[in-house]
This record gives structure tokens, sequence and C-alpha cells, in this order.
């Protein structure tokens, strides 16, 4: 049965999130709110937490992940990123936005893009996100809660709760989130592509 816990959306309590992350790093998978819906998350290294995520979105080895970082300042360990690519990630962010780019040795080669050895990165403005991250010290591997034969993601806590109660360890709610899944850009390769247009404004890449 999965915990629930309920974190001050403008204010979280700091006791909270250390419970949080102290299951997190004991292997845990948590579904938790961003600034664009659920998602489900777990530490990099949690092998079992990816096998989970697969499983309850019904994905193969092929779909990529995302990974959800704290600050600009921490792409460049996951990411590569030439001049004009640096400019236009860092006016984006942070904001409803994942980026498709080429990934650095420090993420495992199962998580990346098999044939172009791309991953997703991004940097949410979402309170509870942020203060997730900044006691877990590192990037949180995601995905959106979005469930097979489903159109929307799931954006309410205790739905995702009663849904998921067997599926994940912990649901983290703090109130309302966003609707919309995060536009995709691709910027592997010359040209920046968009790949799904959702929350972000694509204009600045098109």
């Amino acid at each position: 049965m999965a915990r629930y816990y309920d974190l001050h959306p403008d204010n979280p309590q700091p006791r909270v999130l250390r419970q949080i992350v102290d299951l997190l790093r004991s292997d845990g998978l948590i579904a938790y709110p961003t600034d664009s819906c659920y998602a489900l998350g777990c530490q990099l290294g949690n092998r079992d937490g990816v096998a989970r995520i697969r499983e309850i979105r019904k994905l193969d080895d092929r779909h990529p992940f995302t990974l959800v970082c704290a600050e600009f300042a921490q792409l460049g360990q996951f990411v590569k990123l030439s001049n004009s690519v640096f400019r236009q990630v860092k006016a984006a962010i942070p904001g409803r936005y994942t980026f498709i780019l080429p990934a650095t040795a420090e993420v495992p080669r199962r998580l990346q893009d098999p044939r172009r050895r791309t991953v997703g990165v991004r940097v949410p403005k979402h309170t509870v996100t942020q203060a997730l991250l900044a006691e877990l010290g590192e990037p949180l591997l995601s995905s959106t809660l979005l469930l097979p034969g489903e159109e929307e993601p799931m954006t309410q806590g205790w739905e995702i709760k009663e849904r998921l109660d067997h599926q994940v360890d912990a649901v983290v709610d703090a109130g309302d989130c966003g609707l919309e899944p995060t536009t995709v850009i691709d910027l592997s390769g010359p040209e920046p592509e968009i790949l799904r247009r959702g929350a972000g404004d694509p204009a600045r890449f098109e």
C-alpha cells in the first residue's frame, strides 16, 4: 500500500520531504506533482524502479526517460550542450519543457535512446518538486504519469493513490498541478525539432 504525503504547496514541510527522500534512497518509486502534471520518479540507479515505471505505463525498452534536474548548472553533468543549445535551454528554464540532448557517460546506457544515445532533461518551475530535488541532491529519473490507453495524464493525488496503491511506494500531493505534459524539443540535431506540443510555448523553437 502506497504512503500518502500531503505537502504544503508553498512551504513544504522539511520533515515530510526527508521522509520522501529516505524512501527514494531505499529504491522507492513515487508519484509526484510538477508544473506539468504528475510524474513517476525514482533514483537514477534504481533498476527496479525503472522496470516498475515501464510496467505501469506499458513502455517498451526504446521509450526515453527524463532526468528532472534542480537547476541549469546540473544539466552539464548529464547532457552535452553546444554554445547555441546552451543559450536556448538556459533561456527556457525553469519551465514546462523537456529537452532531448546527447547523453554524457554519467547516464546509464539503459536509460538512453538505444540508437541515438540521447536522454531527456528538464528543470521544472514547481515549489514542491524543487524542494524534493534539493533534499535529494540529484536528479529524479522520471516519466509522465500517463496510463495505458488514456489520453490525459493523471493530475489528482487522491485518484493516483486509489489506482496505483499497490504499484508505487508513495504519492506526493501538493494540491493542483499542471494539466498538460511538457513540450518536448529535440535539440540533438542541427535544428530544433518539436516532438510534442504541450504546456510550454514552442514558438521560440520554431
